[in-house]
């Protein structure tokens, strides 16, 4: 007997020590915000989820303090799982023999008896289901019951308890099973989630709803037995069915959270997984519902893609990211970074640099036919709509987004500084050298994404100062601003845009691009229908639109004007709402001059006027001696041959005789204020005369190598200026 009792006092003592090593330590908080974050959730600026992600160790982005979680949801939950919490000290011994029973006597495990504090331990240290595990587990929920509150562990315990898929916490399984937030749920819904915690797997909802539907039933007896609900809600559970539902996002924005996390350094700049941006979820929807209608309504045309990009240009915030039309072929694929052909877009930027070299808004540009050299060809230039105007004030030029005065500008301020400037401005795709774009650059023949051209006009709509666009809520980060045009110039651009005077040759009087608060708009089109775009900024929001298909097929005569331009409107309404009204910013230092419309001088009382802004020093003044209006504007073009261009190759046409046919020799439109006539050249001979005013002439084709000049003579002078050669072959 002695050695009985030695015995099993060596056994209580050795049981003693292996339960106490065998013991994991309480935690000091049930708080989970310092835990390791695997998945960064994104919010947008006022908190509302953009993403959501269940691969965390913990519910760290569906977290509900105690009082925001339903107190029926509570009750339920503590009649179904331990009904008396609120009096034991961690485990229910009473609860636990009476379970033992009833599994003895059923001859298998009918019920368990974990309380909600012995789960709560099972939630922070996983082990196997043993008997050694529960024995464990209700040693450490005791001790955690001294550490803690019982609201303390009600409220870890309702959020980290764990469902199907992954989910944790009854917020996340609320949203999983009935798309619902927790203070929408109905009573059955409650119930099912606290039934579901007893085998989330074998009672799964979306694997069907009648095997939970016994369980619940006898947990409503138990719940009307005790008061907690009434005769007409115990009928509605009986009768009313389980509804799964599938959860969606809120806010759609797939693209931008892709964008997000390729470009910033997400890790750093994360709490508690959670990452607010600058994305306004409401904006987000009502700008991707507009532009899906857009996009619907010009199916017959064949539009399938487009894209939105919405920024707050006074602190470079992105608000919305419409990176393709749902549902859309290519709808994968985010059409705000694609690099596309921007058509009439750029314009502005090359106005403004020859606002820079000298010219001003009423410079005069000459709107006639074009050919200018490619490769050992010719390009025509022409404008969208067909038509010539002659000399244009700048304004007119730019306003009617005319291609020939573009290509004249581009000629003036050199391809090369053009492609710097829209470097400054942030438009990395154009990765070639400057004579691969050529002339065509001033019309957009070098592609770039619609992120680039919005930050390039937000530029514009900031004074000429460039900082890159942000997509963190208050981003405190350091600005990069660089000052790319002055806010002179950007002004006179500005406010050149938003002139519809300025537009009415090609646009004419339409109310589409004059909105209610003054906005600079522009329009593009590529070629073949390719790329429609409009992109517009007022005095604090910039907006950019495109419109195309992500596969090169082009639409059927869509264009920024008749397409994009309409989804630009609207957003700008949706903007505008409940926002203030306020005019575009202006320099203070321009001049206001009264000129002429037809001459782009200083006014007389013998032709129509009208005001026009310049910087200091480029305004048109009036020479008191000779009484002949100046204005600043050399345009600095040297004199030489336009056609032909050197290594030109023209090929006869064999439906024509030969007698008949010609070609035009032309001279370039260089200032010639004492000319009095020229000669032209082929092969070091005369062959015609013209004109000074006439800078061209039709010389009759023949066939081989030839060298052609031009000859202008000066009225005063014994020696003629001439051209250089050129060398051109006709086959």
């Amino acid at each position: 007997m002695r050695y009985l009792i030695w015995i099993i006092l060596i056994g209580i003592i050795i049981l003693f020590t292996i339960t106490i090593n065998s013991l994991h330590p309480i935690p000091e908080s049930l708080s989970v915000s310092n835990s390791t974050v695997r998945k960064v959730q994104f919010l947008d600026r006022y908190g509302t989820p953009l993403t959501i992600t269940y691969q965390n160790d913990w519910n760290l982005h569906e977290y509900r303090p105690l009082h925001e979680i339903p107190e029926l949801l509570q009750q339920i939950f503590i009649l179904a799982e331990d009904k008396r919490f609120y009096e034991h000290n961690g485990s229910d011994w009473w609860a636990r023999w009476h379970a033992l029973l009833q599994n003895i006597i059923a001859l298998r495990k009918v019920r368990g008896a974990s309380t909600i504090t012995e789960q709560t331990v099972r939630i922070l240290h996983p082990r196997p289901r043993t008997i050694w595990s529960r024995w464990l587990e209700g040693f450490e929920a005791a001790r955690l019951e001294k550490r803690f509150s019982k609201a303390d562990i009600l409220e870890f315990y309702l959020n980290q308890v764990p469902y199907a898929s992954n989910r944790r916490g009854v917020a996340q399984a609320a949203r999983y099973y009935f798309d619902r937030d927790l203070d929408t749920l109905n009573i059955k819904e409650m119930m099912a989630l606290s039934v579901l915690v007893r085998s989330p797997g074998r009672l799964d909802l979306r694997r069907g709803t009648t095997e939970i539907e016994a369980p619940i039933a006898r947990l409503a007896v138990r719940l009307l037995k005790l008061g907690i609900i009434k005769q007409a809600d115990y009928e509605s559970i009986l009768k009313s069915p389980l509804r799964v539902r599938d959860s969606n996002l809120l806010v759609p924005a797939s693209h931008f959270i892709k964008y997000v996390e390729t470009s910033q350094p997400v890790k750093d700049l994360q709490t508690s997984g959670r990452l607010r941006t600058s994305l306004d979820g409401n904006l987000q929807r009502a700008v991707g519902e507009i532009l899906n209608q857009r996009v619907q309504d010009l199916r017959q045309k064949n539009v399938n893609n487009g894209a939105v990009l919405v920024v707050n240009h006074q602190s470079h915030e992105v608000l919305a990211w419409v990176g393709n039309v749902t549902n859309a072929v290519g709808s994968q694929i985010d059409a705000v970074t694609t690099p596309r052909q921007p058509g009439s877009t750029l314009k502005p930027f090359l106005y403004a640099l020859a606002l820079e070299k000298g010219w001003t808004a009423a410079t005069l540009i000459n709107d006639s036919p074009l050919a200018e050299a490619v490769g050992t060809g010719l390009h025509s230039y022409r404008n969208y709509s067909h038509h010539y105007y002659g000399p244009l004030r700048l304004r007119d030029a730019l306003g009617n987004s005319l291609n020939i005065p573009a290509v004249r500008t581009i000629q003036f301020v050199g391809t090369e500084t053009f492609l710097q400037r829209l470097h400054q401005l942030g438009m990395k795709s154009l990765t070639k050298v400057a004579d691969y774009y050529g002339d065509g650059l001033a019309l957009g023949n070098g592609a770039i994404s619609l992120f680039e051209l919005v930050q390039a006009y937000a530029t514009l709509a900031n004074q000429g100062k460039f900082s890159p666009l942000k997509v963190l809520y208050n981003d405190a980060s350091p600005s990069s601003a660089i000052s790319v045009f002055s806010p002179e110039v950007s002004s006179i651009i500005a406010d050149i845009l938003s002139d519809s005077d300025a537009r009415h040759l090609e646009f004419g009087r339409s109310a589409l691009l004059r909105f209610p608060i003054q906005t600079a708009v522009k329009t593009g089109t590529s070629t073949d229908y390719r790329d429609a775009w409009s992109v517009g900024f007022n005095y604090r929001y910039t907006v950019g639109v495109w419109l195309g298909n992500l596969d090169q097929q082009p639409m059927s005569r869509v264009s920024g004007g008749s397409g994009a331009a309409l989804v630009l409107r609207a957003v700008f309404a949706e903007l505008n709402r409940y926002g203030e009204s306020r005019a575009l910013y202006k320099s203070p230092k321009l001049l206001k001059v009264k000129i002429c419309r037809a001459t782009g001088q200083r006014a007389t009382k013998a032709c129509p006027s009208k005001i026009e802004w310049f910087i200091a020093g480029t305004e048109p003044t009036i020479n008191t001696n000779t009484a002949i209006v100046t204005t600043p504007n050399n345009l600095g073009i040297p004199l030489y041959l336009k056609q032909p261009t050197e290594g030109l190759q023209l090929a006869m046409d064999p439906r024509i005789p030969d007698e008949y046919e010609a070609f035009a020799l032309k001279l370039s439109a260089t200032k010639l204020d004492e000319a009095d006539s020229i000669d032209w050249l082929i092969d070091d001979k005369v062959i015609g005369s013209t004109k000074a005013e006439e800078r061209e002439f039709l010389w009759p084709v023949k066939r081989g190598t030839h060298i052609a000049q031009a000859r202008i003579w000066l009225l005063d002078g014994d020696k003629p200026l001439q051209t250089g050669k050129v060398r051109f072959y006709v086959k």
